[in-house]
């Protein structure tokens, strides 16, 4: 079905009558992030059951600065009006993810981390239910094995009545973003909140690549806002940063070639170096796991834009042909002499977040970018751009 045949009244009209004879009298909580898929799920919910709804927002130490607050605030004034409690609960958090270093063991823990809270939650508020804002896209990728998406349960034989004590209701599960956006227009969302940009239920947690460590997370606040604040006005779906361990090794002579044939480019026009961290990526709907390939930052005789606008548009045809990697990056600051971090940017055109294109950019604009991050960053040595699209990459890194 498509957006033009998507009857929003009558779902409204159905969600709240399906919401109101499974819920009944029973008090239900849900986790809100102030993205639009909670924050959806949430007033909808709320429509049907008024007080019964208990809003919480879980401050897992992995949100960008100052978020916990801004969305209390924001989500309690009119139009929406929802009161929320915030739930402080970094230390858990840390304690669950510490060490590790795989992406899905990461989620995996973040995962049993957000539903021990919640079900401590529930216990203490009298709630039998939780309701969640999974749409269509969390479930296909948990199920195909893409990652681990943490507000996916039962479709993936894990029972929560059994394990956290409370049944799940997932209204809006059968959506793609473009319908929840229109979804929140209809139930009077400020247009702030129908296109802020998606933001991973795992936090920074998805885009701390490798091991979390408190610098390393701290340094990620940082460039976040950065970031966030030059790509406002760039026309992208979604715009962020990720931070690696500053670890890259020289690439075999063959992925140069080979990268450089792609490129259409004359021999020794480009220096590529592997990027040891490792980043999730997706091929034949199935999940891949691998190291990063990264083009430094090409002289400005050899036309940099020229190579950054190649590169963009061949960097799935380069992956596929290599595909023990899973990234295309593009180095575009520098600081030599400085460890232990890099930074990623990562900026892309999507309509379903099923599939995203890297936006196109201007060299210019990245390396004043860049220049700021690494200016205000004195534990980053490279700032580097994702030049890949969704497949082969995932959005995020993790």
């Amino acid at each position: 079905m498509s957006k033009a045949d998507f009857d929003v009244d009558s779902f409204i009209e159905m969600k709240l009558n399906e919401i109101k004879e499974i819920l009944g009298g029973d008090r239900a909580v849900i986790a809100v992030s102030g993205g639009v898929d909670s924050t959806t799920c949430a007033l909808l919910t709320r429509k049907a059951i008024g007080n019964n709804l208990v809003c919480v927002f879980i401050d897992t130490g992995f949100m960008r600065k100052g978020e916990p607050e801004n969305v209390k605030r924001s989500l309690a004034k009119p139009p929406l009006k929802l009161p929320l409690k915030i739930i402080r609960a970094r230390r858990s958090f840390m304690s669950k993810v510490r060490g590790l270093t795989d992406a899905e063991d990461k989620r995996k823990a973040f995962r049993e981390a957000f539903y021990s809270t919640l079900a401590r939650v529930a216990e203490k508020e009298g709630c039998n239910w939780l309701v969640q804002g999974t749409i269509a896209p969390d479930l296909i990728e948990t199920r195909g094995g893409v990652k681990t998406q943490h507000n996916v349960l039962e479709q993936i034989g894990i029972d929560p009545k059994k394990i956290y004590g409370f049944k799940v209701l997932e209204p809006i599960s059968t959506l793609y973003k473009p319908k929840v956006r229109i979804l929140s227009r209809r139930l009077g969302f400020p247009e702030s909140t129908c296109e802020r940009q998606p933001f991973p239920g795992p936090g920074l947690l998805v885009r701390c690549v490798g091991e979390v460590k408190p610098r390393k997370l701290s340094v990620l606040k940082e460039v976040t806002d950065i970031v966030e604040r030059a790509f406002a006005g760039s026309g992208a779906q979604q715009y962020f940063a990720a931070v690696i361990d500053n670890r890259i090794s020289d690439a075999p002579e063959e992925i140069t070639r080979n990268l450089q044939s792609i490129l259409q480019l004359h021999d020794g026009m480009l220096n590529v170096k592997i990027v040891q961290s490792r980043a999730t990526g997706v091929r034949d709907c199935g999940r891949v796991y691998g190291r990063m390939v990264s083009i430094l930052s090409p002289p400005e005789k050899s036309n940099p834009q020229t190579i950054l606008d190649r590169a963009i548009v061949k960097s799935a045809e380069f992956i596929e042909s290599n595909p023990e990697y899973t990234r295309l990056l593009i180095e575009t600051g520098v600081a030599e002499g400085r460890e232990p971090y890099s930074a990623i940017i990562r900026a892309v055109n999507t309509e379903d977040y099923m599939t995203a294109q890297p936006l196109k950019v201007s060299w210019e604009m990245l390396r004043r970018v860049s220049s700021r991050i690494l200016r205000g960053n004195p534990s980053l040595s490279a700032v580097y751009y994702d030049l890949t699209p969704k497949p082969p990459a995932t959005i995020e890194f993790e």
